[in-house]
């Protein structure tokens, strides 16, 4: 028998629309809350260079940063379609976000610990073997390999989670990894945001908001008719660029074939190479030919635009 449950706007949309209301503050709150496994208040919501311009700009990369009761940063990010040098990005995130922390001149005893979660719709691992990942900096001797236990002098004023442990710290759920199998609170919250529904027994602190602010029938025409809207032309937007990148497989794999056949298969680095930036710039034409974008394209390839537009020049 089908469990029952409420149907919920994506987590993206409500990123965008009733999360930035304060009276809403409760639904981030209480998925935080599961996520660290201690209270979260959030004291604002910060803007970020993501949430600007149209849907267009914006529909692979939806981020949210938050400020807790105690100064520190959370950045919440939603992404759709997987992209080249994904990590460094994130570092880039949570670097620039310290750095905006601290005004010129300010001590670094002010400086805040930086969250960052991704709330991801494709693989990240080989091995696939949990939904929720969760990385840090540690110290360990280089001969003894035993964690160092840090003089808190050296960081200033108590950090709340770890004392010395005043280093981003990043959490990565690939939503799809997860089985639907509800063990916790923080499964619940999982289950929602990958099945944008919330089932009728789930009782974990916050999800009640979830449940009540993102209702789907609870907007009104105007804006269910935007949300549609914005899920349609996403669907659209993730079909054509994974449908392309599968036809630069194809297209990559038959010349890769031929080649094999009239000149032999040669090995090392630069056939290597050669062969890489043969299919990226088949996969960067199919892309362009379907009417995607030359932004979205440079951010799901991994190269700056200017290097797109010379790929496409010399075709």
């Amino acid at each position: 028998m089908k469990k029952t449950g409420r149907t919920i706007i994506t987590f993206d949309w409500a990123i965008k629309t009733v999360l930035r209301d304060k009276a809403n503050f409760d639904v981030l709150e209480g998925f935080l809350t599961a996520l660290f496994g201690r209270p979260v208040v959030i004291l604002d919501l910060l803007e970020s260079e993501s949430n600007r311009g149209d849907d267009r700009e914006k529909y692979n990369r939806v981020d949210l940063l938050a400020k807790t009761d105690d100064g520190e940063r959370i950045i919440v990010e939603v992404q759709y379609l997987s992209e080249m040098a994904y990590l460094r990005r994130l570092a880039y995130g949570t670097a620039k976000t310290i750095v905006e922390t601290l005004k010129l001149g300010e001590p670094y005893a002010n400086l805040s610990k930086v969250y960052s979660i991704s709330l991801l719709h494709f693989d990240i691992s080989r091995d696939g073997d949990d939904y929720i990942y969760h990385g840090k900096t540690e110290f360990t001797g280089l001969h003894t390999h035993n964690p160092v236990t840090l003089k808190k002098s050296l960081v200033g004023e108590q950090v709340r989670i770890g004392e010395t442990n005043i280093f981003p710290e990043y959490y990565l759920i690939p939503l799809k990894r997860f089985t639907d199998v509800v063990r916790d609170d923080l499964d619940q919250w999982v289950y929602a945001f990958k099945n944008n529904e919330v089932l009728d027994e789930f009782t974990a602190p916050g999800i009640g908001a979830l449940k009540e602010k993102l209702d789907y029938l609870k907007l009104d025409e105007r804006e269910r008719r935007k949300f549609d809207k914005h899920m349609d032309y996403a669907r659209s937007e993730w079909g054509t660029i994974e449908d392309a990148r599968q036809e630069g497989r194809e297209e990559g794999l038959e010349e890769g074939l031929v080649k094999g056949r009239e000149e032999g298969l040669t090995k090392g680095r630069e056939e290597e190479r050669k062969k890489h930036e043969r299919e990226r710039r088949i996969l960067i034409k199919s892309l362009y030919d379907n009417g995607i974008a030359i932004e979205t394209i440079a951010a799901s390839v991994g190269l700056p635009e200017p290097a797109i537009r010379r790929l496409l020049d010399d075709e």
